[in-house]
């Protein structure tokens, strides 16, 4: 079955002429026609992705389907952020980054499901009903990418597109077993992707290899000029970090001595060993407490939504601001409390200070090493339903991303866990200084390739 294959694995066969392009999208449409109504991972399908991808055959993508996350504006095809008020909405143009990977040759497959305006880390505030993990499907997927990783991890796209806010490409991925990069802020352009909180939104790749993650990143990154926030710095060649040693490393080991961790951290001290193996050096470290970043993104994010959000009046376009669900207005109001005058100086310009230390703080770490490791989440994958009457749940389960992701770094989730009675898995983050994703990369790929946690590596070497 061509959907169980990775994208470089699709990439060689094609090259090699051993499958057709009509063969691959094929067997992706069966595999979504097959799972879609019992995951609810896609919104809207492109019916017309294998004629399209005939016309980019012979680019670097080679016509290859990937799913997008629905706040990625796609000319011609709905884009609804998975809000009702975008119900009918189709955009006169590609995003940025769309536009970059189809010049490169990929094709849309379809849209996924997200918590809607990416507000949430479960996939439960979508409009459009919930997405299941296919891990276990009485689980939560994780968010707001969770369409996106559930695409990945049930075999229902080659790869996928992402955005993170405060861990919302990294934490679905480690919830269910995929790999999940985060690029650096300003990495790749955020022009025509629906803005949530404009000061931390990152596009990504949600892969099943971290070599997938770097060649899609190859095709994602540049510097736009629709996008003031984009960086006008080189793009390297992330594929050339694959398969470098990582022996004379320094890899700082953030351990955080939170209540309800104790399995997770076991876990995750007992894959440390793998490095030490591979010729690193591994230290534990100190870093600021993330529960002082969960204070200092929900002010700032919820300040930034009130804003973004105030474009969506029904007069433009879309429907009126009755369409909204719960989620968008509790941030809404939020948000505008903390910036209206008289608070924002208490709220708002405090939060920002705060946002200082950590980078301040990770500045000084990374004066020693070369990455910080930590847990991904706090645990496995919460079970459908987690999130009701939990308003601060997005920022519980994204705690330990908080702080890099307010610091504007790359990071990386790859899985270093499967439970065997649930086949949940948990994460592992790797973090490194700014512009630095080749860094993460080589760390992340070196790992993968010495261990057996991830399903489409550990296929390879079966020999499946």
């Amino acid at each position: 079955m061509l959907a169980k294959k990775t994208l470089t694995q699709v990439l060689d066969l094609l090259e090699k002429k051993e499958i057709t392009l009509e063969e691959l999208h094929k067997d992706l449409h069966a595999a979504v026609a097959e799972k879609n109504e019992t995951l609810n991972v896609y919104l809207t399908v492109n019916t017309a992705s294998a004629e399209e991808a005939a016309q980019r055959s012979e680019a670097a993508l080679r016509g290859i389907p990937i799913a997008v996350k629905d706040n990625y504006c796609t000319k011609g095809i709905r884009t609804t952020a998975s809000s009702t008020v975008l119900d009918t909405f189709v955009p006169p143009y590609d995003s940025t980054v769309i536009a970059n990977l189809k010049k490169a040759g990929a094709s849309i497959l379809g849209k996924t499901n997200l918590d809607a305006w990416a507000h949430g880390s479960s996939t439960e505030t979508s409009q459009y009903g919930r997405t299941l993990n296919p891990r276990n499907t009485n689980h939560l997927p994780g968010g707001s990418s969770g369409g996106s990783a559930a695409a990945v991890a049930a075999d229902m796209a080659i790869a996928a597109l992402g955005t993170e806010t405060a861990g919302s490409i990294r934490q679905p991925a480690a919830w269910c077993g995929i790999v999940g990069l985060k690029p650096t802020y300003g990495r790749c352009s955020r022009y025509g992707v629906v803005a949530m909180a404009s000061s931390t939104d990152s596009p990504g790749p949600m892969t099943k290899t971290v070599e997938d993650a770097a060649l899609l990143l190859n095709h994602m990154a540049g510097h736009d000029k629709y996008d003031g926030t984009t960086a006008d710095v080189s793009v390297p060649d992330f594929t050339q970090a694959i398969g470098k040693s990582i022996k004379g490393l320094k890899i700082g080991y953030v351990y955080h001595s939170i209540e309800g961790l104790e399995e997770s951290n076991a876990h995750l001290a007992k894959e440390l060993e793998v490095f030490k193996k591979l010729g690193a050096t591994v230290e534990k470290v100190e870093a600021m407490d993330p529960h002082y970043a969960i204070s200092v993104y929900t002010v700032v994010q919820r300040g930034e939504v009130s804003s973004n959000l105030g474009r969506y009046d029904g007069i433009r376009y879309g429907n009126d601001r009755s369409f909204f669900g719960a989620e968008a207005k509790r941030r809404i109001m939020l948000g505008t409390y903390t910036l209206s005058k008289g608070y924002s100086d208490q709220y708002y310009n405090t939060a920002q200070k705060v946002r200082s230390l950590y980078i301040q703080d990770y500045n000084k770490l990374f004066e020693t090493y070369d990455v910080l490791i930590s847990l991904t989440s706090p645990g496995y994958a919460k079970k459908i339903g987690a999130t009701e009457g939990e308003a601060m749940f997005g920022e519980l389960e994204d705690m330990l991303l908080e702080p890099s992701s307010i610091s504007g770094l790359p990071g990386i989730s790859v899985p270093c866990y499967r439970d065997p009675e649930t086949n949940l898995f948990l994460g592992m983050n790797i973090v490194a200084p700014m512009w630095k994703e080749e860094t993460v990369i080589q760390v992340a790929d070196a790992y993968e390739k010495a261990t057996n946690w991830n399903t489409w590596r550990a296929a390879e070497k079966a020999g499946e």
